[in-house]
């Protein structure tokens, strides 16, 4: 592996728009696996933290893709991904054509689309490539990219995606990244709540949580996500791995995809209510396994 202080002249240059939880060790590890990596975010300090590990700071997304042959988009939302490409000083103004985006950041299906729109626009490869993994996966480079785009590209980003995930799944035409990374958010979310209310339950019994989590960890009945989050959720410990605000981002993604295709989720639905509850409680920028404050009853209650 070349050093990252010397990049490797054979692998392409790229740009990362969104230095954030998931966005910063995502590039410190193509700084790592020998990327050339410029780097820009809204938030200067955040970016400027990537300095020492051999990113060139950026003032602008056009500053960062200047001699890029990649950009890689990890913001909040679709509209912040829309700004860094198509904003002032966007992105765009600095890509030749052929140049690829890897789209990662969670939008939705209806801004992916709208992306992919931009991106033919200003005939670009785009590659929606949502990632699953919180920030300690990113950290480990062991994400699992949920890669859909151009056939003809993946030669140049397989590279890419070894250097900061474990595993990468071609799905087809863009598109259906996005589609796969909806279906999981709606798992993971029901997974945390159905986990805050058995915790809920097992303490209005009068038994000890941990009772629970040492019955069924060993067995089929648990997942180590899940477990992890009760373990979040009994100890109290809500330090962001993945912030409230943003889980209850992605259930109204999810929701607004099954609307589309006149489904019902029901519990997915209840949830979003109790959740929202939560964040006007003051937990928005907490981990999401602070939804059991929501699903405990107050203390001192009957």
């Amino acid at each position: 592996m070349a050093n990252p202080s010397t990049p490797d002249p054979s692998r392409p240059a790229i740009a990362v728009l969104g230095t954030g939880r998931m966005g910063a060790p995502i590039a410190h590890n193509l700084i790592a696996g020998g990327f050339e990596v410029s780097v820009w975010d809204r938030s200067t300090d955040r970016a400027a933290a990537l300095v020492d590990a051999g990113a060139r700071l950026a003032s602008s997304p056009a500053e960062a893709a200047e001699g890029a042959a990649v950009v890689l988009t990890m913001l909040t939302d679709g509209e912040a991904v829309a700004a860094a490409m198509l904003g002032r000083q966007g992105a765009v103004a600095s890509l030749p054509a052929g140049s690829a985006w890897i789209q990662m950041a969670t939008v939705g299906q209806e801004w992916t689309e709208r992306l992919a729109t931009v991106a033919r626009t200003h005939q670009l490869e785009f590659v929606d490539a949502p990632v699953s993994g919180s920030d300690g996966p990113a950290r480990e480079g062991k994400l699992i990219v949920l890669a859909s785009g151009p056939e003809g590209i993946r030669p140049l980003l397989e590279p890419i995606f070894d250097a900061i995930g474990q595993k990468t799944l071609w799905l087809g035409p863009a598109g259906y990244g996005t589609r796969l990374k909806l279906v999981l958010n709606n798992w993971l979310v029901s997974q945390v709540e159905a986990v805050a209310e058995t915790i809920a339950l097992t303490q209005a019994l009068g038994l000890d949580p941990r009772l629970f989590m040492e019955t069924v960890s060993d067995g089929p009945l648990a997942s180590p996500y899940a477990m992890a989050k009760a373990q979040a959720m009994i100890d109290g410990e809500f330090a962001p791995g993945f912030a409230l605000r943003l889980a209850y981002k992605d259930i109204g993604l999810a929701l607004d995809a099954a609307r589309e295709h006149d489904l019902k989720l029901p519990i997915t639905e209840a949830l979003a209510l109790r959740w929202q509850q939560a964040i006007a409680d003051g937990h928005a920028d907490e981990d999401l396994a602070a939804v059991i404050s929501v699903a405990s009853p107050p203390a001192g209650a009957a």
